[in-house]
């Protein structure tokens, strides 16, 4: 069953503000009705909004839907994005899933995760500021 706490938080939040300021980006951390670890990233030099764009035009995906406040579905990013965004997604993932587990079987529609994590850039209140 997932579940997670502000003490499980805690001890994940250095790695994660660590792969933040690594990249230039901020954010911040928050649970979710005790079993989702949210990451909201409000700023940074990364523009990610014109990334999903292209990669959206480069796959053939409709790209008339995305929106700057941006869901990162975190077991398709690497189809969303491309290049150092990409990566950088990719390791605020790993970040965030230390120390995780996945036994999920879903042909039998069995879920048993520690925690799931949501990341959300920018939201409809406050869109992403993207410095240059």
């Amino acid at each position: 069953m997932a579940y997670m706490t502000q003490e499980k938080k805690a001890k994940i939040a250095p790695q994660v503000k660590s792969v933040l300021k690594k990249h230039g980006l901020k954010g911040s951390l928050s649970v979710d009705n005790h079993s989702t670890l949210v990451l909201k990233i409000s700023e940074g030099s990364i523009d990610f909004y014109e990334n999903l764009l292209e990669t959206a035009k480069e796959t053939g995906q409709d790209a008339q839907y995305i929106t700057k406040d941006i869901d990162v579905n975190p077991y398709w990013y690497h189809k969303h994005f491309s290049g150092y965004p990409m990566e950088v997604v990719g390791e605020l993932i790993a970040a965030m899933n230390n120390g995780n587990h996945d036994r999920s079987i879903p042909q039998v529609d069995y879920f048993d995760v520690g925690w799931y994590i949501s990341i959300h850039i920018g939201t409809y209140k406050k869109p992403y500021l993207l410095e240059l």
